[in-house]
């Protein structure tokens, strides 16, 4: 009853919200929403107690219309020096999120608030002004239009006027069918370290995507991304658009899911999108569980310029778990190899050691066969066939592999320890 004698009093508005019990502010201004009592919610807008205002929870999709009263009411907020002492407002959420928010407080739900900060915040004893702080506006993108619509171009033109003061966040954009003038236009008003997913559904030229790989590279916190098929001229020159893509992908340290429709321009280069860095093997054995390790698989990982260092302490933290070691095809040098030898026969659970796909000498692998013969759990052994295996072209020499093999049988008989290997051959 308050509530309805409010609203037909506009005059008492502003007066009585100084007082009003912050449980009653959300259900009033429902009300004042979907009434289109503009005076009674510019000013509930001005003292709101909460820190985010989440406006997309009542509303699928804002118009211009109902959208325009509560900017107005920013307005008035941005250019004052300092909030008055009972507005609380640090965000506008446009996002179609919060609906328990409000259901809330009308009693319909008894949920949780938003992680945006919903919930109340103590009313202050001192009459003191709070800060400001740039306010940010949450809003989820689908960019479906050649053209924009009413809605984004008014946004975006509030947005733009007040730069200094406004902070557009976005965590997911999806791209249907725009412009690429369009969509640079609409990024460059969004803070693009906010994004987390991106979606486009839109067939793109391969020269149309690397003129938005820049703005990828700012999505530092991208964990989705996900691009439809790629579109590749005839006579484009594709090699540096390539480079001008993967450049600004590997930025992307955040990222958790990938996925890409007929990536066929990535043909040749995937592995230096996906590669796996010295720095990674690094924050590897610094993990806090890694001593619990008992399965490392590096199968693929190009080794032959890392550190040897790195990867003898990294077996060094698992040496008392490891139960298999897969460094197929790995590119690892002898030099590293040899390294990690006295490290490598400490992991006394190894089961299963694996180094198929690199290129050995025969006196490398005398020295494997020497350093594993004391791990008695080790039952399954994968080397590749010794490099002197091989003519000088590539072919497989099967007189002089056997050869070899029989001065490796005389080696593990003279080890005294039964065991079985396997040795593939790999031209």
């Amino acid at each position: 009853m308050a509530g309805m004698h409010l609203l037909r009093e506009d005059a008492l508005v502003g007066s009585a919200l100084e007082f009003l019990p912050t449980e009653l502010f959300p259900p009033l201004f429902m009300d004042a929403f979907h009434g289109k009592h503009i005076k009674t919610l510019k000013a509930m807008v001005q003292a709101w107690p909460f820190v985010c205002l989440p406006l997309g929870g009542l509303i699928d999709l804002p118009h211009v219309g109902p959208l325009q009263a509560v900017l107005e009411a920013l307005d008035v907020l941005l250019a004052q020096k300092a909030h008055s002492r009972r507005c609380k407002l640090q965000a506008l959420d446009l996002q179609n999120t919060g609906q328990n928010f409000w259901k809330m407080w009308s009693g319909a739900s008894t949920h949780g608030f938003s992680s945006l900060g919903m919930a109340p915040v103590a009313e202050q004893s001192s009459r003191t002004h709070q800060p400001l702080a740039p306010l940010k506006v949450y809003i989820e993108l689908c960019l479906k239009k050649r053209t924009l619509d009413n809605f984004l171009t008014y946004l975006l033109r509030w947005v733009k006027q007040r730069e200094a003061s406004i902070y557009l966040c976005c965590k997911k954009l999806t791209i249907l069918a725009m412009l690429m003038e369009n969509v640079m236009k609409v990024l460059n008003m969004v803070q693009l370290d906010c994004i987390q997913e991106l979606q486009v559904n839109w067939i793109w030229h391969l020269s149309t995507l690397a003129k938005f790989a820049p703005l990828l590279g700012q999505m530092s916190n991208m964990q989705r991304l996900n691009l439809s098929r790629i579109h590749l001229s005839a006579h484009e020159e594709q090699e540096q658009k390539v480079v001008q893509f993967i450049s600004q992908f590997l930025k992307l340290h955040h990222l958790q899911d990938l996925s890409l429709d007929a990536p066929s321009f990535l043909e040749g280069c995937l592995d230096q999108m996906l590669s796996f860095t010295e720095s990674d093997l690094t924050y590897l054995s610094q993990c806090l569980n890694i001593c619990q390790l008992k399965g490392l698989d590096l199968s693929g990982v190009t080794m032959t310029d890392f550190s040897p260092e790195n990867l003898h302490i990294l077996l060094e933290q698992v040496a008392a778990t490891l139960q298999e070691l897969n460094l197929e095809q790995c590119g690892i040098p002898e030099s590293q190899l040899e390294f990690i030898l006295p490290i490598l026969s400490c992991c006394s659970q190894l089961r299963t050691f694996s180094l198929c796909g690199n290129v050995l000498s025969m006196a490398i692998t005398e020295k494997l066969l020497s350093h594993t013969t004391g791990l008695i759990n080790l039952s399954e052994e994968f080397y590749p066939a010794p490099q002197e295996s091989y003519s000088p072209h590539g072919a497989l020499h099967l007189g002089q592999m056997a050869q070899l093999w029989d001065k490796l049988v005389k080696i593990m008989r003279d080890l005294g320890h039964p065991r079985a290997i396997w040795l593939s051959s790999s031209p």
